[in-house]
Order: C-alpha cells, then sequence, then structure tokens
C-alpha cells in the first residue's frame, strides 16, 4: 500500500482524498475524502479573472487539507486544477497561494486529461465485473466544463466542453447580480440550446451514442440521485452505483428549474453550495441522457480525484 493525496481544484469545489492504495489489487482504501464548496470560478465566464474572494477562499481550504495531509502522513501528494483555474488571466496568483500552503504546485490540467482522469476514477472498479455493457460513456459534470470520455478498457475519446453548471448559471440565469428565483423560460431555452450546441461539439470528437452504458459523476449528478431515492441527508454509500432513470432525471430537472431558492435549499440532501446551480447541472445531464437515448445514468461517487490518487500512487 502506497499513501497517496490527491487534491482536485475545480469552478465550484475543492476536493481532497487521502488514500492507501494497492495498484497490484486495484483497491483505494479511503482514509479522508471531503469537498468545500469555494466558487473559485466566481465571475470568471465574464471576467476572465479569479476574483479575490474566491482566492481567499480557496486558500483557506487548502491551509484546512493541509492539516489534514499532515495528520494521515501521505507520502505523496498531486494537485490538480481544472477549468477556472485555465481560464483565468491572473492562475500565477493562483498557483503561487497553492504553493506556499501545500509545497507542490498545482497542476493546471487540459481538459482531455481532466476526462482521464476522470474515466479511471469511476472504471477502474467496475471494470471487473460484466454487470455493465461496455463501451462506457464518463460524463463529469463539473462547474466551469463537462468531460464526455468513451472507453471500455481504455480512454477511446475524450472532450471538454463549456458547460458546467456554475458557468450555465452565470451565463444564462443571473439577472441585475442574482440568480431568477426561478427562471424565466426564455433564459432556460437559452441555457438548453448552448448545451445543445457543447453537445454538438463534443460529438465530433467523442461518438457518445456509441456507449451502452452511461456514467455520471460528480456533483450535479449526486444529488439528483439523491433527490431521486428521497435520501434523509446526502449518504455517499446509498448514491455511489444507483440508478437513476431517465423519466425521473426529467422530473427532478423539471422541478428544480421551476422552485425557489428557499424550496431547493429545503431539500434535505442538499449542499447550500449547489442551491444555485444545481437546475443548471441537472439540465445538462438531462440533454445529454437525451441526446444519446439513454434509459439510465449509474451514478458514482468515484471520479477524477480516484483518478488523480491512482496517478500518484
Amino acid at each position: 500500500m502506497t499513501r497517496v493525496a490527491a487534491v482536485d481544484c475545480g469552478t465550484n469545489s475543492i476536493r481532497l482524498l487521502v488514500a492507501d492504495a494497492d495498484p497490484a489489487t486495484g483497491e483505494l482504501v479511503d482514509l479522508d475524502r471531503r469537498m468545500t464548496i469555494v466558487r473559485l470560478g466566481q465571475g470568471v465566464d465574464r471576467t476572465g479573472r479569479l476574483a479575490p474572494e474566491a482566492l481567499q477562499r480557496t486558500f483557506a481550504a487548502c491551509r484546512e487539507y493541509a492539516g489534514i495531509i499532515k495528520e494521515h502522513g501521505a507520502e505523496r501528494l498531486r494537485f490538480v486544477a481544472t477549468s477556472a483555474s485555465r481560464d483565468a488571466e491572473n492562475r500565477d496568483e493562483f498557483v503561487r497561494g497553492v504553493l506556499d500552503i501545500l509545497g507542490v504546485e498545482p497542476e493546471v490540467i487540459t481538459g482531455d486529461q481532466e476526462a482521464a482522469f476522470s474515466f479511471t476514477g469511476a472504471t477502474k472498479e467496475l471494470a471487473g465485473g460484466d454487470h455493465l455493457p461496455k463501451p462506457y460513456l464518463v460524463v463529469d459534470i463539473g462547474g466551469g466544463s463537462t468531460e464526455f470520455v468513451v472507453g471500455d478498457d481504455r480512454v477511446r475519446a475524450a472532450r471538454s466542453v463549456d458547460i458546467g453548471c456554475v458557468r450555465m448559471t452565470e451565463r444564462h440565469l443571473v439577472r441585475d447580480g442574482e440568480v431568477s428565483d426561478p427562471p424565466t423560460e426564455e433564459q432556460i431555452a437559452a441555457m438548453r440550446a448552448d448545451i445543445e450546441a457543447a453537445l454538438d461539439l463534443a460529438e465530433q470528437t467523442v461518438p457518445l451514442r456509441e456507449a451502452r452504458t452511461l456514467v455520471g459523476l460528480a456533483g450535479s449528478v449526486t444529488t439528483v440521485s439523491a433527490i431521486a431515492q428521497e435520501l434523509p441527508a446526502y449518504d455517499s454509500q446509498a448514491i455511489h452505483h444507483s440508478r437513476v432513470s431517465h423519466d425521473r432525471v426529467r422530473e427532478i430537472t423539471e422541478w428544480l428549474l421551476r422552485s425557489t431558492h428557499a424550496e431547493r435549499a429545503a431539500v434535505p440532501s442538499m449542499h447550500p453550495g449547489r442551491v444555485d446551480v444545481i437546475g443548471a447541472g441537472a439540465l445538462v445531464l438531462l440533454s445529454i441522457m437525451e441526446r444519446i437515448g439513454a434509459q439510465e445514468v449509474v451514478v458514482s461517487e468515484h471520479d477524477i480525484l480516484d483518478g488523480i490518487a491512482w496517478s500518484v500512487a
């Protein structure tokens, strides 16, 4: 076993995994897995820069994670940064801050690298069973971007497109500095058109419709699963490898897009940081399912973070 630490810093959240990895058996044993909503990508789509307050929230989470990594005695650490820090003009400020706190330089990876990590994390434990037909389409709906990966035992094609839940919310559902509560039909239609155009782009590279199993990753998908199961609280074990039908995803998406902030916030499994962006994330998922004719999505709690950990091990 090798004790490793992996940090995934995305547009909406920053996450930590400390685990013991055994490459010989393919086993990854969690010691600590946590997530903090920092909204690093706040305003990036509009300004092209990381906001000072977003950087401070992110650095505060890094300081907390540094203590946890030291406490567990991780031998190796890899810090990966994704969509927001790829897009920002002032990403050097972000890099310096992380280096000062954690002692490693964040790797601002490409969308294709992000997709490969997500595929490994989501499918490594599925590979030993025959219950889910291949090829898989792994879809990682993040805050700034969504990654599409088709593969069986390895990645065949991958593409990242800019339709994350935060980006779609800020681009289409904000008026006068506030998220519409609820959004108008015109706003939803514009967002849907944007998502469809991005799916057209993804299909130029990735044969989405060849997939026989859709695997969905990240907070928008796991939250939809939690709502579908009517969980009294967020429960990773109940969510991991759950299956949600197309009809149920459509029902939930329609409700999320017509509900108010207070109604969404009252959902017991809803993280407070997702209340304003979950409708956009759910619409991305629904649009993908409709595009490829998927009757269900297999939900995975194992994603890019697990893929990063395996790359360290």
